[in-house]
């Protein structure tokens, strides 16, 4: 072999070299953005040390040991068509129990019934063990689907009619039309004063992958959700709604594997009508997006691409504090219990 046929064979390998080195070096370079693999003693999630830089953190690995949210009567005359239901003698909360529908839907409006409680003679929800000397039974009269119409109205009357008989009760209706027109009026004002806000994060640079998504949201104390590319910041009580959540692409999530799907955005929202004031889920929401921008080589924007600034925020809280002070006057304050369920 000849000086210039080695020449040119090393030259040759050593393009091969650069090329394979330049392909290795872009596609690291295009790759999403993996989590970092953290020892236990560096992990915050597993030595109970809140996580460097954090905003307001709320680690919660063990859901069992939350406060549980006090037991309640659900119907309220505000936001529910009610019938009293008069019984002869006391009923039991096994039989009253065994009475109730198989299904607590009329049409697309939840249905209740609660007893009178023979021992205390308040109003809760029925239960095993206790004697219950009269009962409510209510239908909703608006939700995010619309007000309760005619027809459901007339399906309320017979389930209630129908337990009625079954517990030995004379149920007392309202009039129909004057219920159908009170949940059109609910109804109204509902779409008026409904909020439910969201942004997205977007990747300024390289993508991300699920992983790398889910270890930084869950240093500002986010856990996955049932839905997959779903994770949401609980509530400090169990069973309540969660405060934020943060959704990304769902094919990403259930790929065979996920680290390999990019991730080029995802969003938190918040649910303005579920979450108490006093939570201040607005500002923990524009914390986090702040945070998870900084610290992801992100932006904030509107989902079309639109960065969005300080000032935006600034008028959005605002504006909330108005929505904030007219559900309180209509006796519907955000995170109340008639609040969850009317915009739901």
């Amino acid at each position: 072999m000849s000086s210039l046929q080695m020449g040119l064979l090393v030259a040759g390998g050593v393009t091969l070299l650069a090329v394979l080195g330049y392909n290795y070096w872009l596609s690291r370079k295009s790759a999403p953005r993996q989590a970092e693999v953290m020892p236990p003693e560096a992990n915050p999630r597993a030595s109970g040390e809140p996580a460097p830089d954090a905003v307001d953190p709320v680690l919660h690995d063990d859901f069992d040991k939350l406060p549980q949210p006090e037991r309640k009567p659900v119907l309220d005359a505000l936001i529910d068509v009610m019938a009293m239901l008069e019984v002869d003698q006391p009923v039991s909360g096994d039989a009253a129990l065994a009475a109730l529908p198989a299904t607590r839907r009329v049409g697309t409006k939840a249905f209740n019934v609660e007893g009178c409680s023979e021992l205390t003679g308040e109003w809760e929800p029925i239960m095993l063990g206790r004697r219950y000397s009269a009962f409510q039974a209510g239908v909703q009269l608006a939700n995010r689907i619309g007000p309760l119409n005619e027809i459901e109205f007339s399906e309320f009357v017979v389930k209630t009619q129908a337990f009625a008989d079954a517990v030995g009760g004379t149920p007392v209706f309202s009039d129909m039309l004057e219920e159908v027109a009170r949940a059109r009026e609910l109804d109204q004002f509902a779409s008026e004063h409904d909020a439910q806000l969201s942004f997205a994060i977007t990747a300024m640079a390289s993508a991300w992958s699920a992983g790398y998504v889910h270890q930084h949201a869950a240093r500002l104390g986010f856990v996955a959700g049932v839905i997959p590319g779903r994770m949401v910041l609980p509530a400090e009580v169990q069973g309540l709604p969660p405060v934020l959540f943060l959704n990304f692409d769902q094919q990403a999530a259930m790929a065979e594997d996920p680290d390999l799907s990019p991730i080029r955005e995802f969003t938190l929202s918040l649910d303005v009508p579920q979450v108490a004031r006093g939570d201040q889920p607005f500002a923990r929401l524009r914390q986090a997006a702040d945070w998870l921008a900084q610290q992801m080589d992100g932006a904030v924007t509107d989902g079309g691409g639109q960065r969005l600034g300080a000032e935006v925020f600034d008028q959005i809280a605002r504006d909330l504090e108005q929505l904030y002070d007219v559900l309180d006057e209509r006796g519907l304050s955000a995170g109340s219990p008639q609040a969850r369920r009317l915009f739901s």
